[in-house]
């Protein structure tokens, strides 16, 4: 039985970089790629970074329940498609969902079991310094984000475990540490170990 974890955190906070990272490092984890409405950035493939759809695409996909979470995060939508991380745990692998705190609440209706990770920054400076230097958004929307920030991290008593970012190497560390510590559970290790068991305590 694979697990599904959600990762969320505050625009800014590192978590594409640590999640990337994570599934380089760790066997038999893997990404859900999402739908998104929003256009490709410099660099991004489609199918791989995500899976860039029109808004009628997107709209239809919804309309027929195909998301098991969905969202508008300033401009554009986001979706989880059931079918891509249905078929993702069924191979074997687990699966991280990198989604806000909105969509961990509505893929718990589906999946109660998921294991669930904010991150946040070691400072609100930190963050802003972060957000400024990647240079991608104006001031204007660096100003939104800070503001989103906030917003979000009021959420964070509704995950399962809380990372600070401060230094990367220590963050990808502690998310590696939870995750890997869940294949070690009960449920998990004698569904793995199913025939060694019998044997022990025949």
């Amino acid at each position: 039985m694979a697990n599904l974890f959600v990762i969320a955190a505050p625009s800014g906070c590192g978590k594409t970089s640590l999640v990337k990272q994570l599934v380089a490092d760790t066997v038999d984890l893997c990404v859900s790629v999402s739908h998104t409405t929003r256009d490709a950035r410099a660099g991004e493939v489609h199918g791989k970074n995500y899976f860039f759809v029109s808004k009628q695409e997107f709209d239809q996909i919804k309309q027929d329940n195909g998301f098991i979470e969905s969202a508008q995060v300033f401009d554009n939508h986001y979706g989880s498609a059931k079918k891509t991380v249905k078929d993702l745990l069924a191979s074997g692998q687990d699966v991280i969902l990198e989604i806000d705190w909105q969509g961990a609440r509505q893929v718990e209706k589906s999946f109660p079991d998921i294991i669930s990770i904010f991150i946040i920054p070691p400072s609100i400076e930190a963050l802003r310094a972060r957000l400024t230097d990647r240079g991608q958004d104006d001031s204007s929307i660096i100003d939104r984000r800070m503001r989103d920030a906030v917003s979000e991290t009021r959420h964070y008593d509704e995950f399962d475990y809380l990372v600070v970012n401060d230094d990367f190497d220590t963050a990808l560390q502690d998310i590696s540490t939870i995750i890997h510590s869940q294949r070690f559970s009960i449920e998990q290790q004698s569904s793995r170990h199913q025939a060694l068991l019998e044997t022990l305590i025949k």
